[in-house]
């Protein structure tokens, strides 16, 4: 399908709302690349540091104090004398996210790659929502917990990407303003907002159709 330069398309998600699937099936569709935790594991190849770090930091503000304690007996001196903080580790994975971009098209979850890839000539930022039972039903059903619990994972999950992605960009986590597309997945479900996406990354990237 792809007959011009490498495209992107960043799916921002509430907890539950569907952007893993949703994610999947459009990188699917347009035979591209997929990144989601994926893009932990090359991070922490291209800057050297245990893949521990990133997938505890990941989507995460502020967990580093923390970490240090557990880990530091099988950290080299390196990691002090350098100071590595947060922000770095955002340095070293959004250099990662370029460095992809760059190279290929592909789908990101998360991770703030819209604001990472924002002077991208060719992005499709778009944010998946979805009503809370909806949410919490699904939530439910991947961790295999009860409502309560869901619940409350909904409520931590949406909070901690909420705290990550504002502290980070210059948008706002969720607001229509930040995305050229903001859409609840409870209105078409999964596989029609899927369908809706997909016609509209068509429309804004000028794609040959399939």
């Amino acid at each position: 399908m792809e007959k011009k330069s490498p495209f992107i398309i960043n799916i921002g998600r509430s907890l539950g709302a569907g952007g893993r699937y949703i994610g999947k099936k459009l990188a699917e569709h347009f035979d591209i690349s997929y990144f989601d935790k994926e893009i932990l594991a090359l991070a922490a190849k291209e800057s050297g540091f245990t893949p521990e770090i990133f997938e505890k930091s990941d989507e995460n503000k502020g967990f580093l104090r923390s970490l240090i304690n557990s880990i530091a007996p099988t950290m080299s001196g390196d990691f002090y004398s350098n100071q590595i903080s947060d922000e770095s580790l955002f340095r070293i994975q959004s250099d990662a996210i370029r460095k992809v971009a760059a190279d290929r098209s592909c789908v990101f979850i998360g991770r703030c790659a819209d604001y990472v890839l924002r002077n991208h000539p060719r992005c499709v930022n778009v944010f998946i929502a979805a009503d809370e039972e909806d949410r919490i039903k699904r939530i439910m059903e991947n961790a295999q917990t009860d409502e309560k619990t869901a619940k409350r994972m909904m409520t931590h999950g949406d909070t901690k990407r909420a705290n990550y992605y504002n502290f980070y960009c210059n948008g706002k986590w969720g607001a229509a303003a930040t995305y050229d597309l903001c859409i609840n997945s409870s209105v078409l479900g999964l596989d029609g907002t899927f369908d809706f996406i997909k016609d509209f990354v068509i429309k804004k990237l000028e794609l040959d159709k399939d």
